[in-house]
């Protein structure tokens, strides 16, 4: 197994729950991933200017850190949004078994 700091969840947000799970299978398909949560949220930003919210999708995807390069080429050729949120978030520490199980599906 790697050093637990090799894993990283990718966060992006999709507009709706259809967009979310295409992106979502589309990456497992892929072998970018190992596992994809996702969630109804409400986000609150700012966007050209104004104030916004908007409910949306937040996906956590699960996955390498040595894989995010290819994973962001991947979500900003599959996203519809002009400026897509791609944010990785290393793990420090996690189960030897979950962090194995990643390995395992991504290399097949």
């Amino acid at each position: 197994m790697k050093p637990p700091n090799d894993y990283v969840v990718v966060i992006t947000t999709t507009e709706n729950e259809q967009d979310a799970e295409d992106l979502a299978e589309k990456i497992l398909e892929n072998r970018l991933a190992a596992c994809i949560q996702v969630q109804q949220i409400k986000s609150y930003y700012s966007w050209k200017g104004s104030i916004r919210n908007d409910p949306e999708c937040l996906l956590l995807i699960k996955t390498r850190a040595d894989l995010f390069e290819k994973l962001e080429k991947f979500i900003l050729s599959n996203h519809k949004y002009e400026t897509p949120e791609i944010i990785q978030i290393p793990i420090t520490n996690g189960f030897t078994g979950y962090l194995n199980w990643i390995d395992a599906v991504i290399n097949g």
